[in-house]
């Protein structure tokens, strides 16, 4: 079951006097909508949901569920490093109307691979809509390995692997046993094209978040055939993906927002502080002609 093709945007939380600014927020999805993107991705890591309360979460997730009224999947983050609150966010994305959800390795906890078959199985056993693993070690300290993944494909609805390790290889072998089982999303800007040549269904982005047109458009013109103007479209935006990802995710996109004027305050809640690399981030954007 595939529950998108193309560009997911990992959507990001604007917030204006430690508030969530709801206004924002309804211009960001009305952008996303328009350029195309294939799916949104509310409250993942992107989206600050571990500095956000319960309410704010539910809140949130409500309101873009609402504006995108079924026009495209809206798949809510439902992770933890507790199981029991995973399935607890899991069962209120289902009641709240979510296409689906997008659930992250359980972290700190360091579990073995039997724990993260175990995990994945409780959350797809409590809900009916398919879940997304989310595979990024760099944040959670722990890996799902290519054979987890084949041994949780057809699970149930478990229905794909966001694959954020940047470690192409293993990327390769995911794509060698699940082939068929399950579909497989790249986690990484300045991996897109690449994991579309080994069998990935699409992104879910953070680029897309500023420059949600050409993203679509580079996906796109890889689906239509069009291979070397997609691997160009890639190889011109590697400078503003690095600056992107100069400090952690979505310090640096939150700023570049506010540049490019599509956001009024890029403001993070600690232990998140605003970007020092806005002078890079401006250089990039101005000569790609987005600033």
């Amino acid at each position: 079951m595939t529950i998108f093709k193309g560009v997911g945007t990992a959507l990001i939380t604007p917030f204006q006097n430690d508030k969530v600014d709801f206004a924002s927020l309804e211009k960001l999805v009305d952008t996303q909508l328009k350029s195309n993107v294939a799916a949104l991705i509310v409250n993942g890591t992107t989206g600050e949901p571990t500095t956000m309360t319960h309410k704010e979460r539910t809140a949130v997730a409500v309101a873009v569920i609402k504006q995108v009224h079924k026009k495209i999947p809206v798949i809510l983050g439902a992770g933890s490093n507790n199981t029991y609150t995973a399935v607890e966010y899991a069962i209120e994305a289902e009641e709240l109307g979510a296409d689906g959800i997008l659930a992250v390795t359980p972290y700190y906890n360091k579990c073995t691979q039997q724990g993260i078959i175990a995990h994945y199985k409780a959350i797809a056993d409590a809900t009916n809509i398919p879940v997304v693993m989310y595979n990024v070690p760099s944040r959670t300290g722990v890996n799902i390995a290519p054979e987890t993944a084949l041994a949780l494909a057809g699970y149930k609805k478990i229905a794909a692997v966001k694959e954020a390790s940047g470690n192409i290889s293993q990327f390769l072998e995911i794509a060698r046993l699940l082939e068929g089982k399950m579909d497989l999303y790249s986690g990484d800007d300045s991996l897109v094209y690449t994991l579309l040549t080994l069998g990935s269904k699409g992104v879910i982005s953070v680029a897309s978040n500023i420059i949600p047109q050409y993203m679509v458009d580079m996906v796109n013109k890889y689906f239509e055939g069009d291979i070397k103007g997609s691997r160009d479209m890639q190889f011109k935006i590697e400078p503003l993906i690095k600056a992107l990802f100069s400090e952690v995710n979505p310090i640096p996109v939150k700023c570049a927002a506010r540049l490019m004027g599509m956001i009024p305050d890029d403001y993070m809640r600690l232990p998140l502080t605003k970007c020092s690399k806005e002078e890079t981030l401006a250089t990039e954007l101005r000569a790609l002609g987005f600033l």
